[in-house]
This record gives C-alpha cells, sequence and structure tokens, in this order.
C-alpha cells in the first residue's frame, strides 16, 4: 500500500500547473485517494528559462522535457505531466508515454489588437508566434503580414500584445479553456484552413517503462481515443522529422474502432503545401502515421523538404 506521496513532475508556468492539477485530481477521484498523496514538483526547463531564441536554435522540444525526465529516470519522480505537442518523437530509453487525458479543443484562436480577425488585419500588420507551423500557415493566408518569433508563456504573449507590440498573435484554445480564459480570443481558427499541431490539445503523462506499480495508477485516467488519435500524429511527426524546424500540422480522430487522419506540411514561407488523409483501423494508429508521413513525403519530393533545413 502507498504510504508516501506519488510526485508528480511539472514546468511551473500557470497552464502547465493547471495541466498537472487536472492530472491529480482525476487520479485522486479514479483512485478515492485524496490530493495529498500526489505531490507536485515543479522543474525549471531550459526551454522556460532561454525565450529570447527561437526554439530550432537552441535545441528543439526536448528544451521543455529534459530535466523532468532526468528526475524520472533517477526514480525523484513517479510520473511527469506534459502538453503532448511539447514532446519529443524519440524518448528517452526507459520512458514512455503511459497515459493521455481526455482531448480539449484542438482549434488555434486569434487574439486581434487592430482587427478581431486574421483575415482582416490590415496590410503589413505583425504577428507574433514562436510556431513555425502557425507562422507558415499564417504566411500562406495573408502573405504581406510580418510575422515575428514571440515566445514567452500565455500572459507574456497577452502582455506583449496588449502593450502594442505586435497586432495579433496565436495560442491554443485548448491552453486557454484551461486556464479559464475563454473570453480572450477574438477568433477560433477554422482547421480545416489552419490545421492544429500534432498532439495539440492533449495533456499526456510520462513514466517509466516496467514501473507496474505506477503505471497501474495511470492506467485509470487513460483516454483510449485520445491515446490512439496522439499516437497516429505522433507516427505521422516522427516520419518527417517532428522537430521545431519544421511545419507540420496533423489531426486524427477516433471513435475506438476506426481512425481518420489529416495531415499538413507546408514550406516555411507558406507559399507550397501538401495535404494528406488516411483511415483505417484504431489499432494500428502508429502505423497510419508514418503511412501518411511516407505518402505525403513521396508526393512533396525530396526538393521540398532542403527548405527545411
Amino acid at each position: 500500500m502507498q504510504t508516501k506521496p506519488f510526485r508528480i513532475g511539472t514546468r511551473g508556468s500557470p497552464l502547465a500547473l493547471a495541466q498537472t492539477h487536472e492530472t491529480r485530481d482525476r487520479l485522486a477521484a479514479a483512485h478515492g485517494l485524496p490530493p495529498e498523496m500526489f505531490e507536485v514538483v515543479v522543474l525549471s526547463t531550459k526551454g522556460d528559462r532561454i525565450t529570447d531564441r527561437p526554439l530550432a536554435e537552441i535545441g528543439g522540444k526536448g528544451l521543455f522535457t529534459e530535466e523532468l525526465e532526468q528526475q524520472l529516470l533517477s526514480g525523484d519522480l513517479d510520473f511527469a505531466v506534459h502538453s503532448s505537442k511539447d514532446m519529443p518523437t524519440k524518448l528517452p530509453d526507459g520512458l514512455f508515454l503511459s497515459a493521455f487525458l481526455p482531448r480539449e479543443d484542438i482549434r488555434d484562436a486569434f487574439v486581434g489588437r487592430t482587427a478581431p480577425r486574421l483575415v482582416e488585419l490590415p496590410e503589413g500588420a505583425t504577428v507574433g508566434s514562436s510556431s513555425l507551423r502557425r507562422q507558415a500557415l499564417i504566411r500562406r493566408l495573408r502573405p504581406d503580414i510580418n510575422v515575428i518569433t514571440y515566445r514567452g508563456q500565455v500572459e507574456t504573449r497577452l502582455r506583449k500584445l496588449a502593450e502594442g507590440q505586435v497586432d495579433g498573435t496565436l495560442l491554443a484554445f485548448a491552453g486557454l479553456k484551461r486556464l479559464g480564459m475563454t473570453d480572450v480570443p477574438t477568433e477560433l481558427l477554422d482547421p480545416k484552413e489552419f490545421p492544429p499541431a500534432p498532439a495539440q490539445g492533449a495533456i499526456c503523462i510520462e513514466s517509466r517503462d516496467g514501473d507496474d506499480r505506477v503505471n497501474a495508477l495511470l492506467a485509470a485516467i487513460d483516454d483510449p481515443r485520445t491515446h490512439e488519435a496522439v499516437a497516429c500524429e505522433r507516427g505521422f511527426l516522427a516520419t518527417l522529422d517532428g522537430s521545431c524546424r519544421t511545419p507540420i500540422a496533423g489531426y486524427a480522430q477516433s471513435d475506438g474502432t476506426y481512425i481518420r487522419f489529416s495531415g499538413m506540411i507546408l514550406t516555411p514561407d507558406g507559399a507550397t503545401s501538401h495535404r494528406v488523409e488516411i483511415d483505417g483501423k484504431a489499432q494500428d494508429a502508429t502505423e497510419l502515421g508514418r503511412k501518411a508521413g511516407e505518402q505525403i513525403r513521396d508526393k512533396a519530393g525530396p526538393g521540398f523538404f532542403s527548405s527545411w533545413t
């Protein structure tokens, strides 16, 4: 019987803490345990500390997970809570994504200062985003817009917007909902025109292979449909590199039996894009994502990817 609290690792941003508290509350309810049986351990990651450069320049997605994963591997943490879209496609040996909470809204939210809709911004307006996918999609819709790299926590980005540093910015609507900020967006973007990042809106839990006690605890809150959908999207990412240097979008939906996936790749300037759609059995989710990645890579041809380097 567990006598000491389970140790949950997380980043320290308000959004990361909200996601961790949701995970803790679901675990406590599922197992009839008091919240005190889950100790939240906040760690600062390199990605949190370095905010003046694009992620691609300083190491990519792993910058938000490295410190947490080191403590998972050492046994100092029992599991860690992450935004699934921040996770590298290759994890350290001995760790895996053991559970996913039910997925939130997958749409991107536009927050406009000089116009409520992205397409209504004045010519030459400036939009800030740290995501190469969002940057490429903005340029695809509005080639005249000045797109700048714009990093920081949700609150930081909104403060910079209010100060007039940019005319608009984009954020994941899922994060705003989890922060109780549903009144902030001035527009919710249509995912058919502005497809989301793979795994956007999904909270994942990372734990150790072979830790049967912890993994059995986590299994009680795993949402199978989200798990299957994200596995498909991560399979797509893994086939196409999936680092922070690549504008990639992808979204899968599973009904528990079948899964349908739609993906897109773009050149960073948004001028050229390719789409792929695939469906199949939910049990083959990862393989379907890989197959979609191979299909879109063949469609684009080798010259397309030279623009990503």
